[in-house]
């Protein structure tokens, strides 16, 4: 198909969408005169203006169900394990974590068609929209939508970046009867794009207002948004993956430009920790915090706090949210991570990689001798912890007598981010039994494949049966992520830096796990670049479960060919008793193989579509893809 056909389809289809007749896309087709006049009619109308630039919000992603049951980044991280048996039911993600796909690979989100098209509509909108006093739009209104419309392409094109890594660039509209050299461009180099990209995104962001008044203008544009998702960008700009990275030194456009700079620059991460700074400065100074709740007595409520972090608004007393989508298909994901006797399909799972990353309730990971860590056995009494979740039996009892031992005594976020065989389910009364047989066992694949539920992000009042779905916003970015990007960065470039220490310890105090250096039972500060690194990771991989963060963490850090090659694991499937003998092919409790993952080196980006690399010459495809 010709860029101009195409160019014309996606005007049209997006008059329909904003509810044009069909008559006036009859005439829009006719001759140029009738376009430049249908644009005008919506332009001339407040409420058709509105609804164009919700149009190009449309493609801001699903943190929760991603797009059509990909969701989102987490399944091809080492974070999430949906049941392998629904790839038979169009989940495409199943493949792509085994390694079964390729350029002409079906993947449903298409950010290098879809979100080209919204780009484009953002500049129809910039090039169209204008004050209307008959209808109370003013200059200062334009004015301000004019650069949510100016975010939206630059964070999309940030999106571009993170997937594809090479990416044809090029600001406003290309007239469609411009001869297809202008037409047909190649990839721009990677740096060039993300300087184009920070420097849009920080100028924004003295236009845009911290936030809004108004509740219906929850999830537009404002200056705290352009300062995240530049952070964001500007620390994967830094990592290794694109910083120095030898691997790509052979890999140029048509023009023999070099996609990737093969030479390390340390002034990357200084850039990176100066922009994470700024955004930490900027929104606590508009009211931005961690979500925080506290029991009686005084103290932090970990778990509280870690769970209601994600379900609260900001007219809720939420003001760590930077970046939400208001609307998200919270129902089908909250479903599909329900155990299945519960009225829930019970195959949205976890790995077990996961459940060994949380630290012990003193703080330790679990393979530090001094953590108390004890995998075998089952616990004699229940553990009482202070705190007023009420997920766990109520009165603090956190796990129950019989507790398989490798869940008991972790820190908070691991029982609001996991659901085990034997947790106590407060709406069903009763404890979960994923026992091969059992209530919410197999041998259906609408069961945990590998014995676990993902817990995090699944309202507690969800129930299935009686479609009660309670409300909670997508986020996308909130302030704990930034403490963290901040303190990495900064550890690349001033190791004894005092504020790393703070921001990772602040993430730790609402987690409920001791700090380093200071506090009650206080863990030795890390003493290498190279220990606060690993520490660093190590509180990512926690606090950020299963928020899209993971599966850019290890593709940055290139460190994909170790943490998604290979076996994973979880408890037996298809166990039928609460035994943990590994010599008892009935027991439930014994680490086993679930799946087989594979990743290359070719698997740090996304491939071309082999559509996209037929139709323009001027395209090269990402390398190992061809």
């Amino acid at each position: 198909m010709k860029m101009k056909i195409q160019y014309k389809i996606t005007q049209i289809l997006l008059l329909v969408a904003l509810g044009v007749t069909a008559t006036s896309c009859s005439k829009y087709l006719d001759k140029s005169p009738d376009d430049q006049l249908t644009l005008e009619m919506i332009f001339k109308d407040k409420t058709r203006t509105e609804d164009w630039l919700a149009g190009v919000y449309s493609n801001v992603p699903d943190p929760y169900w991603g797009n059509t049951r990909t969701l989102g980044w987490d399944p091809l991280s080492d974070d999430m394990a949906p049941s392998t048996g629904w790839e038979q039911f169009g989940w495409s993600v199943i493949g792509m974590q085994t390694g079964n796909w390729n350029p002409s690979t079906s993947w449903d989100p298409n950010y290098w068609v879809e979100l080209p098209k919204r780009i484009r509509s953002a500049y129809i909108f910039l090039d169209n929209v204008k004050p209307n006093p008959a209808q109370l739009v003013t200059e200062e209104e334009v004015n301000l939508m004019k650069a949510e419309a100016r975010f939206m392409i630059a964070y999309y094109y940030t999106l571009l970046l993170e997937t594809y890594g090479a990416i044809p660039f090029h600001l406003g509209l290309t007239d469609p009867n411009a001869p297809a050299e202008e037409l047909m461009i190649g990839q721009t180099p990677f740096d060039q794009v993300v300087q184009w990209a920070e420097k849009e995104l920080l100028n924004l962001s003295d236009i845009l207002p911290p936030r809004y008044s108004a509740a219906q203008k929850y999830g537009r544009a404002t200056s705290i948004m352009c300062l995240a998702v530049r952070a964001r960008l500007l620390l994967f700009a830094a990592s290794p993956l694109v910083n120095g990275n030898a691997a790509y030194s052979g890999f140029v456009n048509k023009k023999g430009e070099a996609i990737f700079n093969g030479t390390y620059t340390a002034d990357k991460w200084k850039t990176a920790a100066a922009a994470s700074k700024l955004l930490i400065e900027k929104a606590e100074a508009a009211g931005h915090k961690l979500y925080v709740e506290y029991n009686s007595d005084g103290t932090v409520d970990p778990f509280l706090s870690y769970q209601n972090m994600l379900f609260r608004r900001p007219q809720d007393g939420n003001e760590e949210i930077l970046f939400a989508r208001p609307e998200c298909n919270i129902w089908e994901y909250d479903r599909h991570a329900q155990p299945r006797g519960t009225g829930g399909n019970g195959g949205l799972g976890i790995t077990q990689s996961l459940v060994d990353a949380f630290f012990m309730e003193n703080g330790r990971t679990i393979d530090d001798p001094l953590s108390g860590y004890k995998e075998k056995g089952f616990s004699k009494a229940a553990e009482i912890r202070n705190t007023r979740w009420t997920e766990s039996q109520g009165n603090g009892k956190v796990t129950l007598e019989g507790t398989y031992n490798m869940y008991t005594h972790r820190e908070p976020r691991f029982y609001i981010s996991v659901l085990y065989n034997g947790a106590w389910y407060r709406r069903e009364n009763r404890t979960t039994q994923f026992y091969s047989g059992n209530w919410d066992g197999g041998p259906t694949h609408d069961a945990p494949q590998n014995g676990y539920l993902v817990r995090k992000k699944v309202h507690p009042d969800h129930d299935p049966r009686n479609n009660t779905n309670p409300y909670r916003p997508g986020i996308l970015y909130r302030l704990g992520e930034a403490y963290l990007n901040y303190a990495e960065a900064l550890n690349e470039i001033e190791p004894n830096n005092a504020d790393i220490l703070k921001y990772v310890n602040l993430i730790r105090v609402r987690g409920g796990i001791p700090q380093y250096g200071a506090g009650k039972d206080a863990l030795p500060v890390p003493t290498s670049q190279e220990e606060m690194r690993r520490v660093i990771r190590n509180e990512r991989r926690v606090e950020l479960n299963n928020e899209g963060i993971r599966y850019r963490d290890i593709r940055r850090w290139k460190i994909g060919e170790t943490e998604l090659n290979g076996n994973f694991y979880g408890m037996n499937f298809s166990g039928t008793e609460k035994d943990d003998n590994e010599a008892n092919p009935k027991a439930f409790f014994k680490r086993s193989v679930y799946q087989k993952r594979i990743f290359t080196a070719k698997n740090y980006w996304f491939p071309i579509p082999q559509t996209e690399i037929d139709k323009n010459p001027n395209l090269v495809q990402n390398p190992g893809w061809n």
